[in-house]
Parts: structure tokens; sequence; C-alpha cells
């Protein structure tokens, strides 16, 4: 079960961080944060509850954490240029 609902975190995690990515906002960022903090946890869970797959797991959540994380400080970049030049 914890299995499904990270998977699911992830994945609108990642569109969430998209619809930022293009429509900047500071709700949306911290929606962000939030799925973000949510899959991290989930992940430790999974990991602490299935040891002997962490090497994978640990490569694909930093795989994911990259893309989210570069997605999230563009979008903040992006909002906080648009609140300087509106």
């Amino acid at each position: 079960m914890i299995l499904v609902f990270h998977i699911i975190i992830a994945l609108i995690s990642l569109m969430q961080t998209g619809y930022v990515f293009f429509r900047p906002s500071d709700s949306g960022l911290k929606v962000s944060y939030a799925l973000v903090i949510f899959t991290l946890i989930s992940g430790f869970g999974l990991v602490l509850s299935k040891p002997a797959n962490m090497t994978q797991a640990c490569v694909t959540g930093l795989i994911y954490l990259g893309f989210v994380s570069f997605g999230v400080v563009s979008a903040r970049y992006r909002l906080a240029k648009a609140k300087i030049n509106p």
C-alpha cells in the first residue's frame, strides 16, 4: 500500500512541479514542497521496510529529486523575476 501511495505522490509531484515551472506562484510552490516532502518520507519508509533494494531506490530517488529540485528552483527564480518586473 505504501508503494502505491509513494508512486502516486511522486507522479503528482512531477506534474505539479511542471505546472509551477510554467505558471509560477507562491501557493503552487508550497504544494510542490509538500509533495516532495511526502514523497521523501514515503521513500524512506519503503527503504526501511525493504532494505535489499536500497541502492536502486536511492539512485531513482536522487534522479527524481534532481528533476524536481531543478523545476522548483527554476520556478522560484521565475516567480521572483516576475515580482520584480511586473
